[in-house]
């Protein structure tokens, strides 16, 4: 697929960051990565230079000079830090529009801006837990990974936003290998690593530390890690979580599989906040978007920082271009 497609980016909740975030990224990036933002032009920032497109092979030609702008009505204006359930189904919408342009080969990657779930909820009934239950759902596709990348790493948590106090259930030996695999397979295929290498971590402290301080390695982990193929990929460990992200480690591995969620997220935040993408591996379609939220707090400020979704659109465009 060619890199000069655009990359379709959602525009997320219009009362957060997302509407000025897409400006400040088009500002920056220009014609090196272009991309159409879907959403109602009333919820950009005031002065926008706006190209409303009804193709979007004219993207590249259009962000020369405008933000280009796939145009979607959405229900009411909105007030930055202020929800309003009534544009929930333009929110939904806009995703949905998005996932149907990279189906239809008119963009190369998906990029979502944030979305605030509670309105989405209140406004629309939304029945899924985030934005990537749903993009599965729109793929027919019942097991997708998140993982968190940057140019110093990527992560993938095996288990996500549960309390810790569950992970132990809920880690078991088919959700890990469905993890790596799911892993390696979108390495190959999306960051064009031909061999991936990926190092699992074990879940208690010290890798259990020979079963002082728990047997999940020694009676499951470490069998399993033993039985995989490793004709396609290569997988170590599992090793103790807190000598595992250092540099000299890091260089070891293309990507860690971490068993929880703080466990993954925490190195990555501290290596690289501004800079990190979440990445949804498994679905038939590139998607990324900003590791941050909706930021309601300063919202319409223009102080919130687009390092993160320039870096969602990059990695977008750059692994669109791999299919």
């Amino acid at each position: 697929m060619s890199p000069r497609r655009p990359v379709a980016l959602s525009c997320g909740e219009p009362a957060g960051i997302g509407p000025e975030l897409a400006v400040k990224a088009w500002q920056s990036l220009g014609t090196d990565c272009p991309f159409v933002w879907i959403g109602d032009p009333r919820h950009l920032p005031a002065g926008t230079p706006v190209a409303e497109l009804d193709d979007l092979a004219e993207t590249v030609i259009a962000c020369a000079r405008a933000l280009p702008v796939l145009r979607l009505d959405f229900a009411a204006p909105t007030s930055p830090g202020q929800t309003d359930p009534a544009n929930a189904r333009g929110t939904i919408a806009a995703i949905e529009k998005a996932v149907e342009l990279v189906q239809q080969g008119h963009a190369s990657a998906v990029c979502t801006a944030p979305i605030h779930k509670k309105a989405l909820i209140d406004g629309a009934g939304f029945a899924y837990p985030g934005h990537t239950e749903f993009l599965a759902a729109l793929a027919g596709v019942e097991r997708v990974v998140m993982m968190l990348a940057s140019e110093r790493l990527r992560v993938v948590p095996t288990t996500i936003h549960m309390a810790l106090s569950e992970v132990p259930r809920r880690l078991t030996p088919d959700l890990l290998r469905e993890t790596i695999e799911i892993t390696a397979h979108d390495l190959r295929t999306r960051f064009g690593i031909a061999h991936p290498r990926l190092a699992v971590a074990g879940l208690n402290p010290h890798a259990g530390e020979g079963g002082a301080m728990g047997r999940e390695e020694i009676d499951w982990i470490t069998p399993l890690l033993a039985e995989l193929p490793q004709t396609d990929f290569t997988v170590t460990g599992p090793h103790p979580a807190d000598t595992m992200f250092h540099a000299a480690a890091r260089a070891r591995y293309d990507a860690a599989i971490a068993m929880y969620h703080d466990q993954a997220l925490i190195p990555i935040k501290t290596l690289d906040f501004d800079q990190g993408v979440n990445v949804t591996l498994g679905l038939p379609f590139v998607r990324t978007s900003p590791d941050h939220g909706t930021a309601f707090d300063i919202a319409g400020k223009g102080i919130a920082n687009p390092a993160s979704l320039i870096a969602a659109l990059r990695l977008a465009q750059k692994m669109g271009a791999q299919t």
